[in-house]
């Protein structure tokens, strides 16, 4: 149902007292409008605390600066004649016991009268005494089909309208903003360059920046990393790569569901969030950072309420990418805490929405210790596949020294020998071994010349690996995706060199 329809329902079934909460105020105006036309032709009057009522000429300013006559001023309109009353920013004035108690009592009257009062408010502050009279209505970001008409309406005037294809990037990319803001984007564009062209959708991702670090719950993260720049991992390539265009419309009219999402356990340093950036820059979306300790508040709702903001935000930005990196520190045994629950009701309402988003978010969560995972979690539907990350077998450690090195020596990446590297560094991780190049930079910088396979291997020598520092941990893990609990990563690695060796020598 969308917001008319709903709005429209209410006003019929007469609810007397509607919450709106959005902060795209004028377009929301404009919407309840619409719908009072619709229904009955109904007079609109809004009111604000500084000009009070406006739009009658016999009304205005009336109830200025005065909250409680603004709620009086509705006893005054004839009983039988149809009205919607807005009022602005009211949500400041509900702690007020005058004026709470009169919504009660208007909240009477008004069940036998064609009439609706609406809160229009930037956030939702309800009063206990005031929950069962309210009703909430979410006031949605523009859809694509508004998005569509605002472009053709601004860019038509300007005989600049983009081709078909160009236009839906357009449209896609402005996907997640207010309307104001897509106007705003879209003048700035046309100022710059008399028109409004391909190249100023980075301008489009500049508002988006802007608008989810207003939140300061999400980030909005350069996604320059390629799915080349991974070295190994080729299962999970393949996967990655077959699902490219399962975003498109394409794939909707072909049946296809939105992907939901990747769980990738597994070591540190093995490029589990190397990958998260790979698909948002492969797949071309947005990619989204969320902190999930930014999540939790000092005051009591207030983490929930964030949680369904960065849904909401997330929802509104899609197709894009929501990583969600080392998830396993934030739920680990949740269950023990003494938060009086929010850990555990900020979980089951982001576990909540991961089995029932019908939305084209997709989600990448990482995790280092799947051990400390709720179970829940870990069941089929949450997402689409577990991935288990294991350290690089020789034949990835060799693929991983050619991608750094032809990133950092593209002219002369021939004269290292990264099959001896590679042979020379069992047990390290994708990070270790740029550690281990870096290190050998180092040397050549201080020697001033440049560095050699013999410096990257003195690197090595003296760097001790993970899978030795913390070698129960890494055995515990390559244990569970040994028994089959999760799909491998890579078609060689190192586990699967262990588990062959366990083969050839029982």
């Amino acid at each position: 149902m969308t917001f008319h329809e709903e709005l429209g329902l209410l006003i019929r079934a007469r609810y007397p007292l509607i919450y709106i909460s959005t902060r795209e105020e004028e377009r929301a105006e404009e919407s309840i409008a619409a719908v009072a036309a619709k229904t009955g032709n109904r007079a609109v009057y809004i009111w604000d605390f500084v000009d009070g009522y406006r739009g009658n000429p016999t009304d205005v300013g009336a109830g200025r600066r005065n909250p409680l006559q603004a709620l009086e001023f509705v006893e005054k309109l004839p009983p039988a004649a149809p009205a919607i009353l807005i009022l602005r920013d009211f949500h400041r004035f509900l702690d007020d016991i005058a004026v709470s108690r009169k919504l009660r009592n208007l909240a009477r009257l008004l069940k036998s009268q064609p009439k609706n009062i609406i809160i229009l408010s930037a956030q939702l502050t309800l009063p206990d005494e005031l929950s069962e009279l309210l009703t909430i209505l979410e006031f949605p970001l523009p859809g694509v089909e508004d998005i569509r008409r605002e472009i053709e309406t601004l860019l038509g005037a300007m005989g600049s309208l983009p081709d078909p294809k160009a236009m839906d990037a357009l449209v896609r990319s402005c996907q997640g903003l207010s309307m104001e803001r897509i106007r705003r984007v879209l003048a700035r564009g046309i100022a710059t360059n008399g028109a409004f062209n391909s190249d100023d959708i980075d301008l489009i991702l500049e508002e988006k920046r802007q608008t989810i670090r207003q939140t300061q719950i999400l980030d909005f993260y350069p996604a320059t990393q390629k799915i080349s720049d991974i070295g190994g991992l080729d299962n999970l390539k393949d996967w990655l790569i077959k699902r490219g265009s399962s975003f498109s419309e394409k794939a909707r009219q072909y049946g296809l569901p939105h992907p939901r999402g990747l769980l990738l356990v597994g070591i540190q340093g093995t490029g589990k969030s190397l990958t998260a950036k790979a698909i948002a820059h492969h797949w071309h979306l947005p990619l989204l950072r969320l902190d999930v300790g930014r999540l939790f508040a000092g005051l009591v709702g207030e983490s929930e309420a964030r949680t369904r903001q960065m849904i909401q935000l997330a929802e509104a930005l899609a197709p894009c990418v929501l990583w969600i990196d080392e998830i396993d520190k934030a739920f680990a045994g949740f269950e023990g805490r003494g938060d009086s629950g929010t850990t555990s009701r900020v979980f089951g309402t982001f576990l909540t929405w991961l089995s029932e988003k019908t939305s084209s978010v997709f989600v990448v969560a990482t995790a280092n210790n799947i051990g400390v995972l709720p179970p829940e979690l870990l069941r089929r539907g949450r997402f689409d596949e577990i991935f288990f990350v294991s350290l690089p077998s020789r034949a990835e450690r060799d693929a991983i020294f050619n991608v750094h090195l032809s990133r950092l020596r593209p002219h002369n990446v021939k004269s290292y020998d990264t099959s001896r590297l590679a042979y020379e560094t069992p047990d390290f991780s994708g990070a270790e071994i740029e550690q281990a190049i870096i290190e050998a930079m180092h040397i050549g910088f201080s020697q001033n010349r440049d560095f050699t396979v013999d410096d990257i291997l003195e690197a090595a020598s003296q760097l001790v690996p993970l899978a030795r520092t913390a070698k129960d941990q890494v055995d515990s893990l390559l244990a569970w995706a040994a028994s089959g609990k999760a799909r491998m990563a890579s078609r060689q690695s190192m586990l699967s060199d262990r588990i062959q060796q366990q083969k050839e020598n029982p």
